[in-house]
């Protein structure tokens, strides 16, 4: 046996044995989104040193404040649909749903991350016991805005509108019977339930981000709510268009 034919002393029969262990999309959602939060809490710590100006440190936010509620809430809200999203793709063949499940379990993973690892950067607790889900949409700084520009609608529908029931903590969010009759549905039904309740999600989503682009300091959160309104609107225009092609429509009430 040659020099170049000689097995590789480190390499065992256990090795060769062994196949190729196969990387899910959940995991290779969970990767991506923990190097984004990275990436963004690094960002997000420069900036507030620049706008610091000469600041040793970047501004924290309070355990009580609307950035740290918002990053909570919305973290919890985008889980749900990252899963009903993986639900769906896995119960039809049809390509333009699965296709924006995709896209959303994908953003919503990121963004999720991106929330999450600014809450480790601030040294904050990623749950706050005895809170009620989007408590801090009802804060007093709320009314210290002159111009119009608060929603007051959005801020009693998030805050105070919505009765936490059946695993839905916050408004949009799925029950447990919901998600379990997406679970069971197959093909064209599994297709408009989703739309449906993805349409309700959006809409709870877009009125907790608008809470915090009214609400969160200026900075790299406050644009990410800016963008979240901007594409969840975007994307229920293009569900009520795939609901109305399978002849349905958005729930009312939902």
């Amino acid at each position: 046996m040659t020099a170049e034919s000689a097995p590789d002393p480190s390499v065992t029969a256990d090795d060769t044995a062994r196949p190729a262990r196969k990387v899910t999309r959940t995991q290779w959602a969970a990767i991506t989104a923990v190097v984004l939060a990275l990436v963004f809490a690094g960002t997000a710590a420069v900036a507030s040193a620049g706008r610091d100006g000469d600041s040793a440190a970047p501004r924290t936010p309070a355990t009580g404040s609307a950035d740290a509620g918002f990053a909570r809430d919305m973290a919890v809200h985008h889980q749900q649909a990252v899963e009903m999203s993986f639900i769906v793709r896995d119960s039809t063949d049809d390509e333009e749903v699965r296709r924006l499940a995709y896209d959303i379990a994908n953003t919503q993973a990121n963004q999720r991350g991106m929330l999450l690892g600014w809450l480790d950067m601030w040294g904050l607790p990623k749950v706050e016991s005895g809170r009620e889900p989007m408590a801090w949409m009802s804060m007093d700084k709320a009314m210290d805005h002159g111009d119009g520009g608060m929603d007051m609608g959005a801020m009693d529908h998030g805050a105070s509108g919505h009765q936490a029931r059946d695993g839905s903590l916050m408004p949009g969010m799925a029950t447990k019977t919901e998600l379990d009759r997406l679970r069971e549905a197959r093909g064209k039904a599994a297709e408009i339930l989703y739309l449906q309740l993805m349409t309700d999600h959006h809409e709870g989503g877009v009125a907790m981000a608008q809470g915090c682009v009214q609400l969160c300091a200026p900075g790299t959160e406050k644009d990410l709510a800016e963008g979240m309104v901007a594409a969840q609107q975007s994307e229920m225009k293009l569900m009520a268009d795939l609901l109305a092609a399978r002849g349905a429509k958005p729930r009312t009430g939902g």
